[in-house]
């Protein structure tokens, strides 16, 4: 422990304080043994969510199992669950926003949730940014998963008793069951106040999947058919947290450090991962692995596409960046907040069901300008705070970053050096995009050349081509 609190000191000085005070501090567990996962195989009956029991080598998931809600394939369980979905009386029909907390839901990053929530579900959420589990403790849940109902389909299904509807894509394919259903009031402008802090006019996944959703919510326990897949050639990097833990294990990680970003990676960030894998194996820690983890859900208009993300995260790799025997690239299928202290919370707890104890955090960490007002809507550091005091988080080590800028004099990102602060020059994510849009090269050594090169082509993509006055379209994300 006299090491591990050596390691606070040294890399977050300022962090002298333990949880429960406004300051964060790195509280590490001595560092265990190889990882093995214990897998179940097979599953629970049909109408009972399966779960996976992880030995204690790798940080346990919220409520000691992971939840997984994907209807097995033995005994031909799977199938007799699509032929019961298209006899049931009632279908709910899913958007793009719906379908992506299916995923979610199915996979267990939201563990020990076991359905789109039902009423005490959504004001534990709502009003203390944890949910009880099972065994009474609460776990941390800042961001309400739920499942939005019209007036119509609501007074349908309650005339008929139902206890149990189908969950249908655009195409009226059943994706899901919903059991043991609760259907209750959907107050939107408590909802939106409480999750954003304001209720000001374009937020981006209000605009998205509140304003014109239904008046109501539907919950209940889910049983989904067959893994969710998007068929846009990036389902290989869709790793559920089971498969990720599995994958820990095989590298034999006796940590995990989860970054999470929507953004191309530069070349600060590797340093800030590459100097926290440093930083554990100085701890006594001997094979850290990085989980770089782009967000891969809704995301705003203006944010660079999930599939180009990927192609620039490629080249981070393959031109050693990033070392890819010490780094897993996988996509986290939640949609986007934007909800800044509320929205890291679950960014973070999610992580620990994917099988990360410790985590990075930094400015503004799911943060927004204001949409009316040119200012951030949310201090720059209540994310870091918040999270070293969250309810339910206790277990994770939160790494809040150090600031990295590009240093003039060397020629590369570097620490930020406040005793020759002229040296250094910060590239805001702004500046990047504008330079990207005008085919303006960065300073060398901000990002690896391969990288920038798909970023140009990405806003290339979104310009009029010399021989058509149409826009060419970006890959969808």
């Amino acid at each position: 422990m006299a090491m591990q609190a050596a390691f606070a000191a040294s890399m977050f000085p300022q962090l002298a304080q333990r949880r429960g005070s406004d300051r964060a501090v790195v509280v590490a567990p001595p560092p265990p043994a190889p990882a093995r996962v214990a897998m179940r195989s097979g599953g629970a009956a049909a109408a009972a969510a399966r779960g996976v029991r992880c030995r204690a080598s790798l940080i346990e998931p919220d409520g000691g199992r992971l939840v997984e809600l994907v209807v097995p394939e033995e005994g031909g369980r799977r199938e007799a669950a699509r032929r019961e979905a298209a006899t049931l009386a009632h279908r709910v029909r899913l958007g793009r926003v719906e379908t992506e907390w299916l995923h979610v839901l199915s996979e267990g990053w939201a563990s020990p949730l076991r359905g789109f929530m039902r009423e005490a579900e959504f004001l534990q959420a709502l009003h203390f940014n944890a949910i009880r589990g099972g065994d009474g403790a609460m776990v941390n849940m800042s961001v309400p998963i739920v499942l939005p109902l019209g007036d119509a389909q609501r007074r349908a299904i309650e005339a008929s008793g139902a206890r149990r509807v189908a969950l249908v894509d655009a195409a009226d394919r059943p994706l899901a069951v919903l059991s043991d259903i609760e259907i209750y009031k959907h107050n939107k402008e408590e909802r939106i106040a409480r999750t954003w802090g304001t209720t000001a006019p374009g937020l981006p996944y209000v605009d998205e999947a509140i304003t014109n959703a239904g008046d109501w919510l539907i919950g209940g326990d889910l049983e989904v058919i067959e893994p969710i897949k998007y068929n846009d050639g990036l389902d290989q990097y869709r790793l559920s947290p089971a498969q990720l833990r599995e994958e820990f294990a095989r590298r034999n990680a006796d940590a995990v450090f989860a970054f999470q970003l929507r953004n191309p990676v530069h070349n600060g960030h590797a340093l800030l991962m590459t100097d926290t894998r440093k930083r554990l194996l100085e701890m006594g820690y001997k094979n850290p692995v990085l989980l770089l983890h782009p967000l891969g859900g809704f995301t705003k208009a203006d944010d660079v596409p999930l599939s180009w993300r990927m192609k620039q995260h490629e080249k981070v790799l393959e031109e050693g960046v990033l070392n890819p025997e010490s780094t897993v690239v996988a996509i986290f299928p939640s949609p986007m907040h934007y909800a800044g202290p509320t929205e890291v919370q679950w960014h973070a707890k999610a992580r620990i069901n994917a099988g990360a104890n410790f985590y990075i955090v930094g400015r503004d960490p799911a943060g927004m300008g204001h949409p009316t007002e040119k200012r951030d809507l949310y201090d720059a550091d209540h994310g870091k705070k918040v999270l070293s005091m969250a309810p339910g988080l206790e277990k994770l080590n939160i790494l809040p970053f150090k600031v990295a800028a590009y240093d003039t004099k060397q020629k590369k990102m570097d620490f930020f050096d406040p005793s020759r602060k002229d040296d250094f020059l910060f590239i805001s994510g702004t500046k990047m995009r504008t330079l990207a849009k005008n085919r303006q090269s960065p300073p060398d050594g901000f990002m690896c050349p391969g990288g920038w090169k798909v970023l140009v082509e990405y806003y290339d993509s979104l310009t009029p081509s010399a021989d058509s006055s149409k826009l060419r379209e970006a890959v969808a994300a």
